[in-house]
Formats: structure tokens, sequence, C-alpha cells
């Protein structure tokens, strides 16, 4: 059971106009002075649009802006500092942190709301274990812990419901952001199942995604499509969030690998992954092409067959031929330096892919969704140089 503690006025987080780019109140275009020596990395998360990301450190946090790149503020703290979460609220004042690393700036089993106008905390939700991870919406706050999640309705922090799951140490879970009533992803009580909660029909679908435990999934905007990845990391799955349809299947690699992040485009049509294995690949999306996989008993293991494309010309040796080579590979792909963790997303350009890496390496990078093949470096930024040497 969470405890719950605010200042009064609590202030609006939900912007009253605009789109979700520019509405609400700005975030604070004046960047403290750099710190010597550079800190080091605990946290980096996009904002709900992919538009900014969130970097904790272990003194302080930072947000940055995409595109351009830039950063747009940060804050370091005197005493102690470690930040491992922070979570935006779109482009608006109001953060979710959650403390951590060796000298926390927070206990890590409380979430902390920031509103950088004030530059101070707000309010507070007290835990009995260590916050996993938080989830913004303009009207819900949701906090995920080792084995909970607890949804709090924003404007009050009144608990408005509560789930459990199996052991979830990533604190895996997602949300939609469109203007509907919530549909939230988390982990279900089975290894290898999620589980979708519908809140405006109050139906909850359990769906067997993998035979091994899940590593990653992420939404559409509109929450109708999750991507799903386990702890194999060979084959990623798309599914109907409304009944657990799997519509298509394409494959990561042969070998495993640990999928750090699943990214869909804004439109749906690619799909984005990253992994240990150092290469980020863009598959493309068939969902509305007639080719959609429709019975969900028919999937098969996860590191021993793939949904066969009725386009792939190896369909005729079906049984002669390893299963993989009739699987759906990547359109796109772009190596990194290995031994860091990145995470991905879609650029607002067309056809461009931005990758954060816990290292502070800020990549841009266009594919070509005709040719496919490797992509093209537009950008390199490290976030955690000054903004001087950018």
């Amino acid at each position: 059971m969470a405890t719950v503690s605010a200042s009064p006025p609590w202030p609006n987080p939900i912007p009253t106009s605009g789109s979700d780019n520019d509405s609400g109140r700005q975030l604070d275009l004046n960047p403290s002075s750099p710190a010597t020596p550079l800190p080091s990395l605990l946290h980096i998360s996009f904002n709900q649009d992919d538009g900014c990301f969130a970097v904790g450190t272990n003194c302080g946090f930072r947000i940055f802006n995409c595109d351009p790149f830039s950063e747009i503020f940060r804050r370091d703290f005197d005493r102690g500092g470690g930040v491992a979460v922070v979570e935006m609220l779109f482009r608006c004042n109001i953060l979710a942190l959650v403390g951590g690393g060796p000298d926390p700036q927070y206990p890590p089993c409380k979430v902390m709301i920031w509103d950088d106008h004030q530059n101070r905390c707000i309010g507070e939700l007290s835990f009995r274990s260590d916050v996993r991870s938080v989830r913004l919406r303009r009207d819900r706050i949701i906090v995920v812990l080792e084995q909970k999640i607890f949804v709090y309705n924003f404007a009050d922090l009144k608990l408005m419901h509560q789930l459990e799951t199996i052991a979830n140490p990533k604190g895996l879970c997602a949300v939609s952001q469109g203007a509907g009533s919530l549909v939230l992803v988390c982990p279900g009580l089975q290894k290898g199942q999620v589980r979708v909660e519908h809140y405006a029909s109050k139906r909850t679908k359990f769906i067997i995604a993998h035979d091994s435990r899940i590593a990653c999934f992420a939404l559409t905007q509109d929450a109708h499509l999750l991507a799903t990845a386990s702890s194999k990391g060979t084959l990623l799955r798309v599914f109907n969030t409304a009944d657990g349809t799997l519509l298509q299947e394409v494959r990561r690699g042969a070998d495993r690998a640990d999928i750090y992040s699943l990214a869909f485009s804004s439109d749906a049509q690619w799909l984005a992954v990253s992994s240990d294995k150092g290469t980020v690949h863009v598959f493309g999306l068939k969902i509305n092409s007639g080719s959609q996989v429709k019975d969900t008993s028919r999937m098969a293991p996860d590191a021993t067959h793939a949904a066969l494309s009725p386009s792939s010309s190896l369909s005729l040796l079906r049984g002669v031929l390893p299963k993989y080579f009739s699987s759906e590979w990547s359109v796109a792909q772009f190596r990194l330096v290995e031994g860091s963790q990145y995470i991905v997303a879609f650029g607002h350009e067309k056809n461009t892919v931005v990758i954060l890496g816990m290292d502070g390496s800020f990549y841009k990078c266009q594919f070509d969704p005709v040719h496919g093949g490797e992509m093209s470096q537009l950008e390199y930024h490290n976030c955690l140089k000054p903004p001087s040497v950018l």
C-alpha cells in the first residue's frame, strides 16, 4: 500500500490547448553551468511523442530535444543527486523522479512529482519496495514495482487501480497516450504472458505472446497494436490488443539476444528494435496488407520457427531449409559500438531513427524504405558532455 502527500495548491499538468508537441507550459531553456567531472548516467528515456528525452545521472537530471539536438535544461543537486528514473509528461513542466545510484537524491521507494517551474517537488508517492519504473499520462500516474502496478489519478493522487504481475525487475509497462481512455500493458502472472487492460470497456485480455519470459514490449500511440519480444530475443511478434490476434511475426536473428527496446513508427508502418548485439533493426509491418496471421495457436517456439511470409522467394523450400530461412527479416540495420545499452525511437523526420545509449551517445540515422540495407548516420552527439562541446 502506498502513502501519498502533496503540497497545495496542486498544479494542473494537463495542457489546455495546442498539440502534444507544443502545448502546456514549456520547459525552462536555461541550463546551469556544466558539471565536472562528467556525470555517470543512470537512466535514459524518450518522452511520450519521442520528441524529447530525459537523462538521470548520479548528480541530477537533464532534458534534451531530439530535433534539433539540444540540451533544454539540467538540474544538478548539491547533495546526493542520484536519479534512476526521469519520466516526462510530453513537454510540460511536470516530471516524475525516482532516486537511485550509490548516493540517491530521493529514496528508491518513492516517486517524487517535480514541478520545474517551482524548481521543487510538489508531491510524492511512497511504497514498501523500490520503484522500477513510472509512466505518465495527462490523467494518470502509473507506478511499477517488482510484482505490482498502481494506477493513480493525476489531479489528486487518488489510487484508482492496482494489478499483480509476475516478477518484473525491468519495470515493464506501456500505456496509451491518445486522448481516449487508458489502455495499459504489463506482464501477466505466467511466463511469456502479457496482460492488456482496457479501462474504457473494463476488459482484461491475456495474451500468451512467447514460450519464454517477456523481455520487452511496445504499444502504438493509439494502443491498437502491441509488439513483444522474449528473453530469447530471436522473434518479435505484433498483436491486436483488442482480441489478442497475432498479426505478424518477424525475426531479429538466429542467436539469442537481450532486447533493450522496441518502437513503432507513428504510422505503424515500421518497427525498430535494439539489442545487446550492437545492431538496431527496422522491420516493415504488413498489418493491413492481407498477410496477417489469424490463428495464434499456430505460433511456433521462439528459437525454432517464424511465420512464413507469403511473398518470400523461399516459400517453395519450406520444410527443406532450416525454418529461419523463410522468416521475415529486417529491412534496414544500423551497427553500433558494442558494450553499451541502447534504446530506439523513430524521428519526426520521415524514415529517421533516433538511438540513445547509456554511454551518453545520441545517433540520428536514416533508412531507405525501398532498398533497405545499412542506415546512414546523420548526426552523433554525446549528451554527457558540456553544452559548449556538444
